[in-house]
């Protein structure tokens, strides 16, 4: 006989916060999968969109911008400049500078791929109403701010 565990109760924050992570994972998973068909991570596409949206940018604004550590932004953007997708030119001023800046092949990539890419966002949030897309980003700007 298979003995079946207790169910523990868990508290409200508790159960909210997972849910909100496991929905942001499918989600994420759902609007990002085809990135595997161009060779992409989901950190390499945020920071080719990022660059694309916001122009050239240092690797710690870019890091912040993709919620990524500094460390992981190096990695990223190695392989990225490997695939000939962006190059990193030193800042004059201060030689410990890097800009990052889109080259000729990440840019045609990026306007390639960046229109299904908004496809894939709406279809993905077209499960809520456009009220609920609304209170949604409300909660979530909420939820971002510090105190």
């Amino acid at each position: 006989m298979v003995k079946k565990k207790r169910a523990v109760k868990v508290p409200l924050a508790v159960a909210t916060f997972s849910e909100l992570s496991k929905t942001a994972n499918t989600v994420s998973t759902e609007v990002h999968k085809h990135l595997a068909t161009h060779k992409l991570t989901v950190s390499q596409f945020g920071v080719l969109e990022a660059l694309h949206k916001l122009g050239p940018m240092y690797q710690r604004d870019l890091a912040q911008e993709i919620v990524k550590t500094t460390g992981n932004i190096t990695t990223v953007i190695d392989n990225l400049e490997k695939n000939d997708l962006v190059r990193r030119e030193r800042e004059a001023k201060d030689r410990r500078y890097f800009l990052v800046v889109l080259t000729t092949k990440g840019n045609k990539l990026i306007k390639k791929i960046y229109p299904a890419h908004t496809k894939q966002i709406e279809l993905a949030m077209k499960r809520l109403t456009k009220t609920e897309q609304e209170k949604l980003l409300k909660i979530c700007e909420k939820l971002k701010k510090n105190k």
